[in-house]
């Protein structure tokens, strides 16, 4: 699969830097030369044995990069997935690899994090539930900032970045601040995770339809969110998931009991979805609090009935 002229190749573009460095003094200008040129028909030609044809194209690329003015930033939205780095799609391995700097929080897998750039710049801006954190308004800031010092900014979320992921209120910061800004959906928890679990969201005998429900009441120092449609979520043939639900577990089975909902549903807790630390723990809605108790089980999990 490799060109029989790689070591060439790589000889040509060694030389090419000393002439890069004289016109191109910023390190991000120079990398992102050399990646045109790699991917571009420049290392196409030279591959193919028309190595003059290459020389040409390389400099007028470097004359043009020279004299454009600087690259204006953008900003990718990338869901990481639920754990599994394996999970992460090709496209968004793309972008990890072309960013210069990554936002990243506390759910994504540093094993996620190794298939990035050696050399991008890696903040982690999550927190864990009920701790001081980065505010949103704060990475929101920190995007736009980025963006408009001319980076390819990376952010990383885990799972999907629109699934409680907060994406819609970043996109919205970087329009208002006309920032150029792209979205690479991921694997959302409730899929991965259940999937590993061998549990199927929705089943032609059991479960007709299936509704993704926030297990917080709040988020860190904001007020209380609406209440979900409990008599919705209680009905028979559906299956609802609670994202991060562990701390509010008594109130989501009681308000599911005062709805409606049979003592006997099935019931299971997720942790650690994707992982290879995962753990499916599984009872019914009456005995399910119980059976946790003993299973020391720590967040981040989902709780789920079907």
């Amino acid at each position: 699969m490799i060109p029989a002229r790689i070591g060439e190749l790589a000889s040509w573009l060694k030389a090419l830097r000393r002439a890069t460095r004289e016109k191109l003094r910023d390190t991000d200008e120079r990398r992102r030369f050399f990646e045109a040129i790699v991917d571009g028909p420049a290392a196409q030609r030279f591959v193919d044995g028309d190595a003059q044809g290459a020389r040409r194209i390389a400099q007028q690329r470097l004359a043009t990069t020279s004299a454009a003015p600087r690259a204006a930033g953008d900003v990718t939205l990338v869901g990481a997935g639920p754990g599994d780095p394996e999970l992460l799609t090709l496209k968004a391995l793309r972008a990890l690899q072309d960013a210069d700097v990554i936002l990243y929080d506390r759910l994504v897998a540093p094993e996620v994090l190794d298939l990035a750039r050696r050399d991008a710049a890696r903040i982690c801006v999550g927190k864990a539930a009920g701790t001081a954190g980065t505010t949103q308004e704060e990475i929101n800031a920190l995007l736009v900032k980025l963006a408009n010092q001319g980076k390819r900014v990376v952010r990383l979320k885990g799972g999907d970045p629109f699934v409680f992921g907060r994406g819609g209120e970043e996109l919205q910061a970087l329009a208002k601040a006309q920032i150029n800004f792209s979205v690479v959906p991921g694997i959302t928890a409730a899929l991965g995770a259940a999937a590993y679990a061998g549990i199927p969201l929705t089943h032609r005998d059991f479960a007709h339809s299936v509704t993704f429900v926030t297990g917080h009441a709040q988020g860190h120092g904001e007020a209380p969110g609406p209440e979900p449609d409990w008599r919705t979520l209680a009905k028979p043939g559906a299956t609802a998931v609670f994202y991060m639900g562990l701390a509010r577990l008594d109130h989501i089975v009681e308000k599911l009991l005062q709805h409606g909902a049979a003592a006997t549903r099935p019931t299971g807790i997720i942790a650690q979805g994707t992982t290879a630390n995962q753990r499916v723990i599984t009872a019914t809605l009456a005995t399910i609090r119980e059976v946790l108790s003993g299973a020391n089980v720590e967040s981040p999990g989902s709780a789920h009935r079907g």
